[in-house]
């Protein structure tokens, strides 16, 4: 982790919860859940390279995409959300922790141009089906993808798509992409 991780995170706590009480940006609402998410958001790092480059689709109040873009400050972060009140507070937490490898996208994913990143991320924003067909322009065949699903996931994801399907606690990671990208 990068030595100033940590202090970040704090920060982004105590900035999420004061928002949170005027703009209902996520169901947490007390520090225990807060970490919860921050933990399910981190998990991936136990089984996943770092990317070049992020994109997290639908990233609310920073679930998955601002967690991991404070672990992995060398990756460049897309965060989409389309959103206006979730997007200001990104851009307000990405400025005041001095996140230089963030973007913040206030749009939908089907918006954004045409362009490749690393790894695509996703939590709790739709089906597998649908992420698969609205991240067609931002992915090619070399592209990881990475849904965090609950437990519905294996009735989503058809056997000849190349996945994996990483379980802890009541998480489901859906890691797909070519054989030996996963």
């Amino acid at each position: 982790m990068p030595k100033n991780f940590w202090h970040n995170i704090q920060m982004y706590k105590e900035y999420l919860l004061k928002w949170n009480k005027t703009h209902n940006l996520t169901g947490a609402r007390d520090e225990k859940t807060l970490d919860d998410f921050i933990f399910d958001a981190l998990y991936p790092l136990t089984f996943m390279n770092t990317p070049k480059t992020m994109l997290d689709i639908g990233t609310g109040a920073g679930f998955p995409g601002l967690i991991l873009a404070m672990a992995w400050p060398q990756t460049k972060v897309t965060l989409v959300e389309p959103l206006a009140k979730r997007a200001s507070f990104l851009q307000f937490v990405k400025a005041k922790l001095r996140l230089e490898n963030v973007t913040v996208e206030r749009k939908r994913v089907e918006h954004l141009p045409p362009q490749t990143f690393e790894l695509v991320t996703s939590r709790a924003v739709t089906d597998t089906g649908l992420l698969l067909k609205i991240s067609e322009k931002v992915r090619d065949e070399n592209t990881r993808l990475l849904f965090y699903k609950g437990e519905r996931v294996f009735d989503e994801v058809a056997a000849s798509l190349p996945h994996k399907v990483i379980m802890a606690n009541k998480r489901h990671y859906l890691l797909i992409g070519k054989e030996e990208t996963i």
